[in-house]
């Protein structure tokens, strides 16, 4: 590769280029399929002329021996992985294939064959687990491959002491041959055919795996629930979500908080909001645990704002509260017709917080408002009379009668004056 480096850094710009293009083809599928380094690669029927490891494209086990290091649950068989989602209380399998791909006829030998694995020990969401082989004969002297494991949550992979193995058809056949913890450092552990004495001969039939197995070691989980329900005023309850009550009743609220979790949970507090409607009944909150089965008496500070501390609670332990509220009058409810109280509870633990609501349905009669009577009013004296095309049409009518009786009244007049000569 520093040859192909060289050659770029030097040579003519138009050549430069191609022989740029010509280093991506080859680089890209290394950093692609996490392998390396870029080798000559070989097929089981053109086998290498050389020792040389996981070289070869079409092996029958494993497909591209380049990808030689694989992960798989323990309970699975013969599937793979380059990449793992972890669960917790799991135990995986990491896997190396040895094979010097040197042909068989060739009798050639690779010499102090060597196995390395790196496990880091951080804590993380992906671990990645490198493996290296080795041998001073072979060219390349050394090739590597990794697989990665992954999870939503930090982890890190505790080994499983006695569970590396060398396994293959000689010194490994009943079960695998185990192998030093030494595999996990810079020395690494020596491999072999019929004994581990770093000799493996070429071909198939010499190669082998080698194996452990690790667990992933998640955080403890803090978790926790709560749930708020609602019953009618009693010593016998009938705990719901929701609840149709009347004007002035009294209902119980009860406020329920579990550990879900892993951890401890230290000084657990419990509030409670009550919506417009409803009035907290004085000194009527109660809360028990395993320690106070039947409850005991709380401060009114659950309904305040403040909340109520319920103490220390264990994986899987619980404490609940119980206390009661008054639903206002009818005139008094927030509006005519159906009202919708919701009530809330909330519960804090290490910082978090969950709520949880329930509902009371009241109904809140109302009496219809009269109309107001209308009184009809006389126009005053100072009103002034309204005219308009009728009334001037009225007085033109007015006018011409005046008139014709004047006429009349003088025609009249003149037949007597006449009479009378």
């Amino acid at each position: 590769m520093s040859k192909l480096i060289s050659m770029i850094r030097y040579a003519p710009k138009r050549t430069s280029a191609i022989l740029a293009i010509l280093a991506a083809a080859i680089i890209v599928p290394a950093t692609l399929f996490a392998w390396g380094p870029i080798r000559p690669t070989y097929t089981m029927a053109n086998p290498a002329d050389h020792v040389t490891f996981n070289s070869i494209t079409d092996n029958p086990n494993i497909g591209d021996e380049r990808n030689f290091v694989g992960i798989r649950e323990s309970s699975a068989q013969n599937l793979w992985y380059d990449n793992m989602t972890v669960q917790s209380g799991r135990t995986y399998i990491v896997r190396m294939y040895v094979h010097n791909n040197a042909a068989e006829n060739l009798n050639l030998v690779a010499h102090d064959v060597t196995a390395k694995f790196n496990l880091p020990t951080t804590t993380s969401t992906s671990i990645q687990v490198n493996g290296f082989l080795s041998s001073s004969n072979a060219s390349p002297t050394e090739v590597y491959d990794h697989a990665i494991f992954s999870s939503s949550e930090n982890f890190n992979l505790s080994y499983v002491p006695g569970s590396l193995l060398f396994e293959n058809n000689s010194v490994g056949a009943n079960g695998g041959v185990p192998l030093s913890e030494s595999i996990f450092t810079s020395t690494g552990v020596r491999l072999g055919y019929s004994s581990l004495n770093g000799d493996i001969p070429g071909c198939i039939q010499y190669a082998g795996y080698v194996s452990f197995r690790v667990r992933p070691q998640f955080a403890p989980r803090s978790a926790f629930t709560v749930s708020k329900k609602v019953s009618k005023h009693g010593t016998t309850h009938n705990w719901v979500k929701s609840y149709t009550a009347q004007p002035d009743e009294t209902v119980d609220y009860l406020i329920e908080y579990v550990n879900t979790g892993a951890v401890r949970h230290d000084n657990v507090t419990i509030r409670d909001t009550l919506p417009v409607g409803q009035s907290y009944v004085t000194s009527s909150t109660r809360y028990g645990n395993s320690q106070h089965p039947n409850g005991v008496p709380a401060s009114d500070n659950i309904a305040n704002g403040t909340g109520i501390n319920v103490g220390s609670y264990s994986p899987g332990a619980n404490a609940w509260a119980v206390f009661s509220a008054k639903i206002a009058s009818n005139d008094n409810l927030p509006s005519c017709g159906a009202n919708r109280l919701v009530n809330s509870a909330r519960a804090t633990v290490n910082g978090g917080a969950i709520s949880d609501t329930a509902v009371v349905d009241v109904t809140r009669v109302c009496q219809p408002t009269p109309p107001t009577p209308v009184t009809p009013t006389s126009p005053t004296a100072s009103e002034l009379p309204t005219t308009g095309a009728g009334d001037d049409i009225g007085a033109l009518l007015g006018l011409g009668s005046l008139t014709t009786g004047a006429g009349y009244y003088q025609a009249s007049r003149r037949r007597k004056l006449l009479n009378k000569k």
